[in-house]
């Protein structure tokens, strides 16, 4: 979580910059292509990564004819995407997106390159290494990135920092790994680990159909420059949701997975896990939705006013859909990807009918919509998936009930205490004093009312145990 704090200030301090010199509508063409060539870092391996890191036992051989189907997935779908470049152009009837389509194809055939290692280092636990690699490799994408919209060259800015991402990171995988692809082995394993990771697949799929029909709506609805607001919106959302919840996901896969045969043991550390996580993301997401649109205005300048409206809103979201994120946890622990990818299915439905209640409305539609049916979809998700380890309502209640509850109300004041006393306060006081008082406020209760202690002293000890190491 630190290493993704550091990506997520890298990530904040490229998007200020990067929005400074450049328009809306180049982050609205770059996110009409990426919606379409978006799900490469989730189809390439068809899921492998994530069978192979729970995998007992695999052989080298094993894992060299991983490597070798990735490559030959990622080159098959750069082809395409090259090859339906043209009509990802006609589509949009936009023709500047032909070529950035063919230059964001590339984004298919390098991650395939080195997931397999990944997965290795994964799977020994080498979390610092790759912490290491991906900050590494987006500090140096994200420099390029603002020397190309500083010359001048607008919306291949964004192109380069997507190619050039996992490009570094490649680099830093093949020197830090050790392992190297050699000769196949086509066993039983190879094809079990296949058809786990498929079904993990199906999930990933459906999950990113959902999260990426709305760009592609907006975009051939409303063109660049609206789509432009609301990616910009989802990229400041998107940060603390990616920090809470992707760092732990590899950990707890790894973790609960091997408590399988120890349920009532697995069930506490889930819940300790999930409790601590949603303590301290839940109040985040409040304060966001209290200051987004003022935050906006301050990192982004004014041009991006209405993405502060947006922020505000999915901010909202956030409290329930850092709890929805970690049903993969419990998914993989209990080696039933079979139901994460049905359940990938049902929420992507659910989010179809979400985004249609909203797209007549535009992008503050459909993120309200979206902020809404989340609140419908994150308890059977995690219902859903705790089922084959005995995990019921009252178990997720007792685990996020207060946090959900606490934070949701301290951000219905804060945002009525910002639109009345405080509507005439400067941009800045304003978002000092509502992040004071509303943090404030949260802590007390969470402390003295409910007496939820744990989970800021087990946040304690683990930066004294990261200190004591670092010394």
């Amino acid at each position: 979580m630190m290493a993704q704090a550091t990506s997520m200030v890298i990530q904040v301090v490229s998007t200020i910059v990067l929005a400074r010199l450049l328009l809306p509508e180049d982050f609205g063409l770059i996110a009409m292509v990426a919606a379409i060539t978006g799900f490469a870092t989730i189809f390439v391996d068809l899921g492998t990564r994530a069978a192979l890191a729970q995998r007992d036992t695999v052989t080298e051989g094993e894992v060299s004819a991983l490597f070798w189907i990735t490559v030959g997935v990622g080159l098959a779908l750069t082809t395409a995407t090259i090859l339906g470049s043209r009509l990802i152009a006609r589509f949009y009837a936009e023709p500047r997106l032909e070529h950035v389509a063919v230059a964001l194809s590339l984004t298919f055939v390098l991650p395939s390159l080195y997931y397999q290692q990944y997965a290795l280092m994964r799977r020994a636990l080498l979390f610092q290494k790759l912490a290491a690699i991906d900050v590494g490799a987006n500090v140096l994408a994200t420099a390029v990135a603002i020397f190309v919209a500083y010359r001048g060259y607008g919306y291949w800015a964004l192109v380069a920092k997507l190619v050039l991402t996992p490009f570094f990171a490649g680099i830093g995988v093949w020197v830090t790994c050790g392992w190297y692809p050699g000769r196949p082995t086509f066993t039983t394993g190879v094809t079990n680990m296949l058809k786990f990771g498929l079904n993990i697949t199906g999930f990933t799929m459906a999950d990113y159909v959902s999260r990426s029909v709305d760009r592609v709506a907006l975009g051939y609805t409303t063109g660049p420059k609206d789509l432009g607001y609301y990616q910009n919106a989802f990229v400041v959302y998107d940060n603390p949701l990616t920090l809470f919840t992707v760092p732990l996901h590899g950990v707890a896969v790894s973790t609960l997975t091997k408590l399988r045969d120890n349920l009532p043991e697995l069930r506490r550390a889930w819940a300790m896990a999930l409790s601590s996580l949603v303590f301290f993301a839940a109040p985040s997401f409040a304060l966001l939705a209290v200051t987004g649109q003022d935050l906006v205005v301050l990192l982004l300048g004014s041009k991006w006013a209405e993405a502060g409206v947006i922020v505000s809103i999915l901010a909202l979201r956030g409290p329930a859909h850092v709890v929805e994120r970690t049903l993969g946890w419990l998914h993989v622990a209990a080696g039933r990807a079979d139901r994460w990818r049905h359940w990938g299915l049902v929420s992507c439905a659910v989010l179809l009918v979400a985004l249609f209640c909203g797209l007549p409305y535009g992008p503050i539609g459909v993120a309200a919509s979206y902020t809404a049916f989340m609140y419908l979809l994150f308890a059977p998700a995690i219902l859903y998936a705790g089922r084959p380890l005995g995990i019921g309502a009252r178990d997720l209640i007792q685990a996020v009930g207060p946090q959900l509850t606490v934070a949701l109300g301290i951000a219905g004041l804060g945002l009525f205490l910002r639109h009345t006393i405080f509507v005439d306060l400067s941009p800045l006081v304003r978002l000092l004093v509502l992040t004071a008082l509303c943090g404030g406020m949260y802590m007390t209760i969470m402390i003295l009312g409910f007496r939820m202690t744990k989970p800021i002293v087990l946040a304690v000890s683990l930066l004294r145990r990261r200190h004591g190491s670092g010394a």
